[in-house]
């Protein structure tokens, strides 16, 4: 069983940039394929970017293309979203998740294991 934490989340006004950071609590999670979403007040849980386990390829919403980068530390058991050229749309709890299996999922009931999310607020 793989915990999942998150950190680095805040108020950052718009144009600002935050680097998000998750934290696994196994080394297994080295061959999980990873990912973050988000989810604003009233919407669904969004995917934002999603990383295999060798973090070879890569995945971007195109709402954040250009801005958000995706990477992973395996010898530290991360994953992290740094996030550029932040907009007020960006505003939401961001999850940090994975699954066992290597391949990028985009849906958010493929994944196992979740963090307990973090607030990001971007201010206009």
């Amino acid at each position: 069983q793989v915990r999942l934490v998150e950190s680095g989340g805040g108020l950052v006004q718009a144009g600002g940039s935050l680097r998000l950071s998750c934290a696994a609590s196994d080394r297994t999670f080295r061959s999980y394929a990873a990912a973050w979403f988000r989810q604003a007040p009233g919407a669904g849980r969004e995917l934002v970017a999603a990383i295999t386990w060798s973090g070879g390829s890569t995945y971007y919403a195109d709402s954040v293309k250009d801005r958000f980068t995706i990477s992973r530390d395996n010898a530290k058991n991360m994953v992290y979203l740094q996030m550029n050229s932040l907009k007020p749309e960006d505003t939401a709890v961001y999850f940090c998740a994975a699954r066992s299996s290597g391949p990028i999922h985009l849906v958010s009931s493929d994944y196992a294991y979740w963090g307990q999310g973090t607030q990001v607020t971007v201010s206009s």
